[in-house]
């Protein structure tokens, strides 16, 4: 008897655990026999709890046979990056300087409210050092690989749970992004991923990268799955000063809830768009995307966000102090114990003053306030996520990123929400992604946009090809309207208002 194939989304494995297609049991022992199988090449998890898995998913069935339905992530098997508290699993950071007994053997918020869903947790996924350097091949750490091109990098800080996703190692999981570590890595490998707004989801029992920025948020492979994650970890927790009382949304409902018909999405040209940094098969991706979108119903609209330069810089300068802070002590007193790239990154915070850094505080909220009457006039932006697609490992350079402009970090320093959301391929198969940024606590929005994108296209539910065996192909009817010439898009500018200068074609 052939066995069951591994659903594609969450969504489908919901469905399917409970019209009895399949049990909990029976999908977690898929997923752990096929990260068994593929994850050496792939190196997405550092841990795996699979007695642990097996007791939650047995546990889910017995919920299911009487008739407890916790909510859809009952039975769904997730992943949780090690920077995030679990009680089954040591936290290290991918670090030998961080205890393995840091969160006193206890959940992190955020990780609880998934167990209370009655999800599965399979185990640590990796990711870089304490969310700074490098993944270093010295280590005794996994070496995590793009599932589409292992000579391409799967960015970080939240490689893990992006390569899990990607290559059908998990059905979701968290991630945290502080300046694009959610966002860089769903890119890169063909996911979705969000960054919540800061203080939407609690962050205590989180390895601290720095403390004004980070977020903990859903990778998934659709962003219907995303919200139906965000639903379970949103809210505030009293143990996080930094979490937020305002009250959260239903995530899935708003994300199905209308399409985008008369929302207007505001594309910023200047700095995103016309960036000579900005790779010609990203600037065409992001237009088309666009253009999708105003198929749909959206009102397209040339905007400008002022001071997104400023914004970026204050962003990294931020991130550097608070990380340094964190870490002064140990950084004086381990120095070697750390990851070369990540030791040379966070001293070099040290050269920074307080000045610097009240300076960037100031720039934060002369930023927040810019955005607050851009968003006056439309509902949602829409960028690119970054420059270009996976970039080799051979050319990564922490150094020269912080001196270059970013599409990533004056998200966090706003604190708004954004989803990098898969809207293609490069000619060397490599996938691409645009980036959806909305208000300060509407997710939902967010996600809205992103499922109307999603439910015309199929880019994210592509699997890289030594991971296709075993997945279920995408069902017919949603097939049917997806795949779209690239000769239906009469051009990136259709259905904009306003006026834009001539954009300058990107490099490549």
């Amino acid at each position: 008897m052939t066995p069951p194939a591994l659903p594609l989304t969450i969504e489908d494995a919901a469905a399917a655990l409970r019209t009895g297609t399949v049990t909990s049991t029976a999908l977690t022992r898929m997923v752990l026999d096929r990260i068994a199988r593929l994850d050496p090449a792939l190196g997405a998890y550092v841990t795996v709890t699979e007695d642990e898995a097996l007791a939650a998913a047995a546990g889910a069935d017995a919920d299911f046979a009487r008739g407890r339905d916790r909510s859809p992530l009952q039975g769904v098997p997730l992943v949780v990056k090690d920077l995030i508290a679990t009680r089954d699993a040591p936290t290290r950071a991918n670090s030998e300087v961080l205890s393995p007994g840091w969160g006193d053997g206890a959940d992190a918020p955020a990780v609880a409210r998934l167990r209370e869903a009655g999800s599965v947790l399979l185990g640590k996924s990796t990711t870089n050092e304490f969310a700074c350097g490098l993944p270093d091949r010295t280590a005794r750490f996994p070496f995590p690989r793009n599932p589409w091109n292992a000579e391409h990098t799967p960015m970080g800080s939240s490689s893990g749970t992006a390569i899990a996703v990607s290559a059908g190692l998990a059905l979701g999981g968290l991630g945290t992004d502080t300046g694009g570590s959610v966002r860089g890595p769903a890119a890169a490998n063909g996911c979705t991923g969000l960054k919540v707004t800061f203080g939407r989801v609690p962050k205590n029992g989180v390895v601290p990268c720095a403390f004004t920025l980070d977020t903990v948020g859903p990778m998934a492979r659709s962003a219907y799955d995303c919200a139906l994650i965000l639903d379970a970890i949103a809210g505030d927790d009293p143990g996080d000063p930094y979490s937020s009382p305002v009250p959260p949304d239903r995530y899935a409902e708003g994300a199905r809830g209308g399409g985008v018909e008369g929302l207007r999405v505001g594309v910023p040209t200047r700095y995103f768009l016309d960036s000579p940094l900005l790779d010609g098969e990203v600037r065409t991706a992001v237009l088309r995307a666009a253009d999708e979108l105003a198929d749909a119903g959206a009102t397209l609209t040339y905007v400008v966000v002022p001071h997104a330069q400023e914004a970026n810089d204050a962003n990294n300068i931020t991130f550097l102090s608070e990380a340094f802070a964190y870490h002064r002590t140990n950084l004086a007193g381990r120095w070697g114990d750390y990851g070369r790239t990540t030791r040379e990154l966070l001293a070099r915070a040290a050269f920074f003053t307080g000045a610097d850094y009240v300076q960037a505080q100031r720039v934060r909220a002369l930023f927040r306030r810019g955005l607050a009457d851009v968003f006056a006039k439309v509902d949602v932006l829409l960028t690119p996520v970054s420059f270009t697609a996976a970039a080799p490992i051979a050319s990564a350079d922490l150094a020269a990123a912080l001196l270059r402009p970013g599409f990533h970090g004056p998200w966090n320093a706003s604190g708004l929400p954004a989803a990098a959301v898969p809207c293609g391929f490069t000619e060397a198969g490599l996938p691409l992604s645009f980036q959806v940024v909305g208000r300060p606590f509407a997710e939902s929005t967010v996600l809205r946009v992103a499922d109307a994108y999603q439910r015309r296209t199929d880019w994210h539910l592509k699997v890289p090809p030594a991971a296709r065996d075993g997945i279920a192909r995408p069902d017919a009817a949603h097939q049917k309207d997806v795949h779209r010439d690239a000769a239906h898009h009469r051009g990136a500018h259709r259905g904009f208002t306003g006026s834009s200068p001539t954009p300058q074609k990107g490099a490549g």
